[in-house]
């Protein structure tokens, strides 16, 4: 693989902290991460920035000589979204390949479906998928780093609340990660005054959301739509959304925080809000935001890399591959209960996606502070806040 020097300072210091070294690590067995990724098929858009993201910055960490005296490697297998890929790909990383710890799972049904694989195997697992249920109730071997399905109907909702809007209408698809946000949307309601007053689902080989949306459209009293989803479905649902001259306010959840939903919609997101994390408005984020400098590090590295726009999907790796890395720095080995017992206990690690505190009862460690609301305007996302 090629190496790539990054050009800023933020990163180099972070690099510096984790203890890599500038000498080469010789005669050492390499620490393997492993990964299973949807780089291709449906959600690819989530999967392979992933991907090529892991395969960045594992050549930076090796270009400065390793951790702990030791060259990192990364085995990446790609699921095309399938769970029982997902399953196959995640043993044999644990029981041919070896791997002492696993950054991987782009979707919530790929990790679902691993969960038993590495609490059998007692292996260190952070998950790159969003489903609250990933990590509530918390499994001793899962840890994951974007925000839960569950922070994103939170952050919706507050706001939702502070417009003065209660009747809400959710559209999403029927996929895992869909149908946790939908319970979540559903579970959290009452609590903040909202009323759903419609609930629409599309199937996944479904390429016009115009009936469901009619639907909607011709409830009374609808204030505000709420999207549940990822993927090419979302950017047909905005789509449809214009298409049907709807004005009421539309939000999505983190599942869009990518430039291709924006591309996809063809100009019909406009206006759309949804939380997402700091990553995708670096630039705009003020100067004393300790999250800035390391979202404009990544995305200076990511786009010098590969010439394309940074998604949040890739920040995901990113934190995943680097709270790794600080666990088995901190624990001095790549033992596997004392790295899962370093990530437990991880305090104050600046991020992309944000700023992670975990314990024994939180294996994600973040807070709705980290959480940015963005609006898409003039093709791109800017921060709403």
């Amino acid at each position: 693989m090629a190496k790539f020097t990054l050009r800023t300072t933020a990163f180099a210091l972070a690099v510096m902290a984790l203890g890599i070294s500038d000498a080469a690590a010789q005669g050492q067995p390499p620490i393997k991460i492993g990964s299973f990724l949807a780089v291709t098929g449906p959600a690819s858009f989530l999967g392979d920035p992933e991907a090529k993201t892991l395969r960045l910055f594992v050549d930076e960490v090796n270009a400065r000589g390793g951790v702990l005296n030791r060259k990192i490697e990364v085995v990446i297998y790609d699921t095309a979204g399938d769970a029982k890929q997902a399953a196959t790909f995640a043993k044999r990383l644990i029981e041919e390949d070896k791997v002492d710890v696993l950054v991987a799972g782009t979707t919530t049904g790929e990790t679902m479906a691993v969960v038993p694989l590495v609490e059998q195997a007692n292996i260190p697992f952070i998950s790159l998928a969003g489903a609250a249920v990933i990590v509530e109730p918390v499994k001793k071997w899962v840890f994951k780093t974007p925000h839960t399905d569950r922070m994103a109907v939170e952050k919706v909702y507050t706001e939702l609340k502070a417009k003065g809007m209660s009747k809400v209408a959710i559209i999403g698809g029927s996929g895992g990660f869909d149908q946790s946000c939908r319970a979540q949307a559903k579970d959290l309601a009452k609590s903040y005054g909202i009323d759903l007053v419609a609930d629409e689902t599309y199937g996944p080989q479904d390429t016009d959301m115009t009936p469901q949306l009619t639907k909607i459209k011709n409830t009374a009293g609808v204030q505000a739509v709420f999207g549940c989803g990822f993927g090419a479905a979302t950017s047909i649902t905005a789509k449809n959304y214009k298409q049907l001259g709807m004005t009421q306010a539309f939000y999505f959840n983190h599942g869009v925080g990518s430039q291709q939903f924006i591309d996809g919609a063809g100009g019909a997101a406009e206006g759309m809000r949804l939380p997402a994390a700091a990553l995708l408005v670096a630039e705009q984020l003020k100067s004393d935001d300790p999250q800035r400098a390391v979202g404009l590090a990544y995305t200076q590295a990511y786009r010098a890399k590969y010439n394309e726009p940074i998604s949040t999907f890739g920040g995901h790796a990113y934190d995943g591959f680097f709270l790794a890395i600080d666990a088995i720095k901190r624990a001095g080995s790549t033992d596997k209960a004392k790295v899962r017992d370093a990530l437990e206990q991880t305090k104050n690690f600046i991020g992309v996606d944000g700023i992670f505190n975990m314990s024994p009862t939180d294996h994600m460690g973040l807070d709705l502070k980290s959480f940015k609301m963005v609006e898409v305007k003039g093709g791109k996302f800017v921060l709403a806040e």
